[in-house]
């Protein structure tokens, strides 16, 4: 055989062994009647969790002011124009801006309906309205915020009117992989329905929110989605979409339902969200730590606050915790809800690793500090003014009578407000507060009007006020 007759040979074989193992990609695929079947079971499930939820699903529009912090303007530049006889330009002090948003009716009493959303999408917001899916809107008034989680909760007065409501789910049960549908108003495109799968749980250190457990999921999240729901299967709300990381495809976040529960029950309750406190500052222990203190998880404290609930039942700096209440701990951010879902006053034993050896430590839990001033933030916001406690220097410096005792400091009124409009003025003293002249109260503190205004729902609130040697009373009312 010649070397010609031998490259023709391998030629053929080469050439037969490629094109006779290639797919027929001419043969006409046909699918079978039960491909179609379980194809169609699939939409079924979606279109069923559509008509389920997104009547319920809200378009939430808000007008916020931001304000302008001008720098000084040299006096010889205002001499210039008056030099020339030419005004001198006022530069305006604030702008509005206008967003858009989502949120979902969770729950009705009465004559309200209530609605869960994202803080951002109504924080600092002057007006908020809200539109249904039957076309109808609504001016809605904040029942409280919660920055921490990204969560808040408003409320619109529907009267006697019937309208649809979400159920929620249980976001501790989920796993990685299931199905989810997203529901909202991405770029004002309104309800607007898109799924995808869970892609993880427990997301955290994104630095989107100061507590963060997110379930991440690739059904597309856009701008104008925050505050709608992500549900499983089942139509059960089982998050609520919060954020997505700019030019990528395919990560969003949602905050836990889990979390928002808590939340709205707090917020429905006690007008403020309350959580646990631990008092330490804490890292996630590396993998070489890990080995040095035979540990497979846990958390490392690196600073253990002064007087803190941790000082007072032994924790020190340079313990790993690996269990709160009998439960082991994964990193930081599974120990920090364990404390947050803690009720304060309550007593938990806590496990760590100190000098190579197990500890257990009685623990009573405290009480987050700053929730007070969230909630005062809340309330008084609704009114449009704040206070601060009356202190002796504050006394001295404005000259307030030796007569009144205790009361609360009007420090701002936001022009237009419902209490500019009851003529509240910077300086005013409020000594006594309720809902009518039978039940004032003396207000010794900031808790006491608190407790006034959450209790006074949504009737007028008869406030008594010292003016300089002065005494009158002013009314209240929510705006509409």
């Amino acid at each position: 055989m010649n070397t010609r007759q031998l490259l023709t040979g391998m030629s053929l074989f080469l050439y037969s062994a490629f094109f006779l193992n290639q797919p027929a990609y001419s043969k006409e695929v046909t699918p079978s009647f039960q491909d179609y079947r379980v194809v169609e079971s699939l939409q079924k499930v979606f279109e069923s969790v559509a008509e389920k939820v997104k009547p319920a699903v809200v378009n939430i529009s808000t007008i916020s002011e931001v304000k302008i912090n001008h720098p000084p303007i040299p006096p010889e530049f205002k001499d210039f124009f008056f030099h020339f006889g030419v005004p001198f330009p006022q530069f305006p002090d604030k702008f509005r801006t206008r967003s858009l948003g989502s949120g979902f009716i969770v729950k009705q009493e009465e004559e309200w309906a209530y609605i869960l959303t994202n803080n951002h999408v109504v924080d600092k917001a002057t007006k908020i309205k809200v539109k249904l899916s039957d076309g109808s809107v609504y001016r809605a008034k904040v029942v409280g915020k919660d920055p921490k989680t990204d969560v808040a909760l408003i409320k619109i007065k529907v009267g006697n009117k019937k309208v649809p409501t979400v159920e929620l789910g249980d976001s501790d049960r989920i796993k990685v992989g299931e199905f989810v549908i997203a529901i909202g108003n991405p770029y004002g495109l309104n309800w607007t329905v898109t799924h995808g799968i869970i892609s993880a749980k427990g997301r955290h250190g994104l630095g989107l929110n100061p507590i963060e457990n997110f379930i991440q999921t690739d059904a597309a999240i856009n701008p104008g989605n925050s505050g709608g729901p992500l549900c499983d299967i089942h139509g059960k709300v089982i998050g609520i979409n919060t954020a997505i990381v700019r030019n990528a495809q395919g990560l969003g976040f949602a905050v836990p339902i889990n979390i928002a529960k808590k939340v709205m029950n707090d917020l429905l309750k006690y007008g403020k969200v309350i959580r646990g406190w631990l008092g330490v500052y804490i890292e996630d222990i590396s993998p070489e730590l890990a080995k040095k203190f035979g540990v497979k998880k846990g958390v490392l404290i690196t600073r253990v606050m002064k007087d803190s609930p941790a000082e007072k039942g032994g924790l020190k700096n340079g313990d790993i915790i690996v269990e709160f209440n009998g439960q082991p701990v994964k990193n930081v951010a599974d120990l920090q809800l364990k404390v947050i879902n803690t009720k304060p006053g309550e007593i938990v034993k806590i496990k760590v690793i100190r000098d190579g050896r197990e500890k257990v430590l009685t623990v009573k839990i405290g009480q987050m500090p700053g929730t007070e001033h969230l909630a005062l933030e809340d309330l008084i916001s609704k009114f449009g003014f704040s206070v601060q406690e009356l202190t002796e220097d504050l006394r001295e410096r404005l000259g307030i009578p030796r007569w009144v005792k205790g009361g609360v400091i009007v420090t701002e009124v936001k022009p237009g407000s419902p209490a500019e409009d009851a003529g509240l003025r910077e300086g005013d003293v409020i000594v006594k507060a309720g809902t009518t002249p039978r039940n004032l109260r003396r207000v010794k503190n900031l808790d006491d009007l608190l407790a006034v205004i959450r209790n006074a729902g949504d009737s007028g609130i008869l406030l008594k006020v010292v003016r300089g040697e002065g005494v009158f009373y002013v009314v209240l009312n929510q705006e509409e």
